[in-house]
């Protein structure tokens, strides 16, 4: 153990990759430690791309610059040292719509929890959310903060399309489809912000370490 933290499972990906993975669950305390194992090791010569995940990280290096045995080592020996980055992030608020043709899943998220829909609404959007990594599309941003007791297993159907902009919970997590996609999370209501825009600097509405309140703009239960 490293203080409170675990020694994170180091892997090799190929012959040019490590993944740094911590145990779940995925909290911000852990998200927070691997973000300051990357603010470290994109000093170390060799070390390429520096890519954080949820409760992982991925680094690439130079196998000529510097081997996977010396790279692990290395790892292992910094992480005691490390001190958790905590990320100045915005606050950021997201109006949505809840539930009708917005959010067509909100009932059987209520279903699932106990709640009724109108107090599924009211504990979502009473959440404090951090941003823990932007991914699977552009602008996609993995929140942790959602209630415990709001978590709802992924459909057993993915939809082939899901509208952008929608709002949905997936297992433990909330989140935002910034595009049009594929998607199996339980859509619960729909944002009027663009979360991706190419032309725009950044071109992300959303960044790792920001703080995300929901906004009732309407609910139709």
């Amino acid at each position: 153990m490293s203080g409170r933290f675990p020694f994170p499972r180091l892997h090799p990906l190929g012959d040019a990759a490590l993944l740094c993975e911590l145990p779940p669950p995925a909290t911000l305390a852990q998200q927070q430690q691997i973000w300051a194992l990357g603010a470290e090791v994109q000093q170390w010569a060799g070390v390429g791309e520096v890519l954080p995940g949820m409760n992982n990280l991925t680094l690439t290096f130079d196998p000529t610059a510097i081997d996977i045995e010396a790279l692990t080592a290395r790892v292992n020996e910094a992480w005691p040292r490390l001190s958790a980055t905590a990320i100045e992030g915005r606050r950021v608020e997201i109006p949505v719509a809840y539930g009708g043709e917005h959010g067509p899943d909100l009932a059987d998220v209520a279903a699932h929890t106990g709640l009724t829909p109108a107090e599924v609404v009211r504990r979502h959007s009473a959440a404090d959310y951090v941003v823990y990594l932007l991914g699977f599309l552009p602008g996609f941003a993995f929140m942790g903060g959602l209630p415990p007791e709001l978590a709802t297993p992924r459909r057993a159907e993915p939809r082939t399309a899901v509208p952008a902009r929608s709002v949905g919970i997936g297992g433990e997590q909330t989140g935002i489809y910034p595009l049009v996609s594929p998607g199996g999370w339980q859509l619960i209501g729909r944002t009027s912000l663009e979360l991706f825009d190419p032309l725009a600097e950044p071109p992300t509405l959303l960044r790792p370490g920001d703080h995300v309140r929901f906004v009732v703009e309407s609910v139709q239960t």
